[in-house]
């Protein structure tokens, strides 16, 4: 498996923020698959060969996390919160308007690859509900109207 050099720039410079190569694998998760698109058998073997862990171990800490994935995903991966919170002031009617905008379901990735769609349990922005994460991006107080212009957004963003 070869990675960028600033992946490798980025790993050797973790590993040395922990106590054991163990602790960097979630970060070290995150930054394979933001460069190759998702966690694919052979990204799994080499990061459980370079932290010396199991591939069973690898898995088994993915599994824990609604992040990580072995599925591409479109460029712009929106994450719809659903949990109480967002549930009570409209995050399900934005998960469905969602669904119908972009013509998928949840876990679905439209044709183009340009965007995927994902309910999710909590991304930590109670306060500001409903809210919604486009990657790494948070989108806060949104209404239907609001959700139509962050998606034409990156949209446009998407296609230059």
């Amino acid at each position: 498996m070869k990675f960028s050099n600033e992946f490798e720039t980025r790993f050797a410079e973790m590993v040395t923020h922990y106590p054991t190569k163990r602790s960097a694998l979630v970060p070290t998760l995150l930054y394979a698959q933001d460069e190759v698109g998702s966690l694919t058998d052979e990204v799994i073997q080499e990061l459980a060969e370079r932290l010396e862990l199991t591939e069973l171990e690898v898995r088994n800490v993915m599994s824990y996390y609604s992040m990580l994935t072995t599925k591409p995903r479109g460029k712009y991966n929106v994450q719809v919160c659903t949990n109480i919170a967002c549930m009570l002031v409209g995050g399900e009617e934005l998960l469905d308007h969602c669904k119908k905008r972009l013509g998928i379901e949840n876990r679905g990735k439209t044709p183009d690859g340009l965007f995927s769609l994902e309910e999710v349990e909590c991304i930590g922005a109670c306060s500001w509900a409903p809210a919604i994460q486009v990657n790494y991006d948070f989108h806060e107080n949104l209404t239907v109207g609001k959700m139509d212009q962050v998606l034409e957004e990156y949209r446009k963003k998407g296609t230059q």
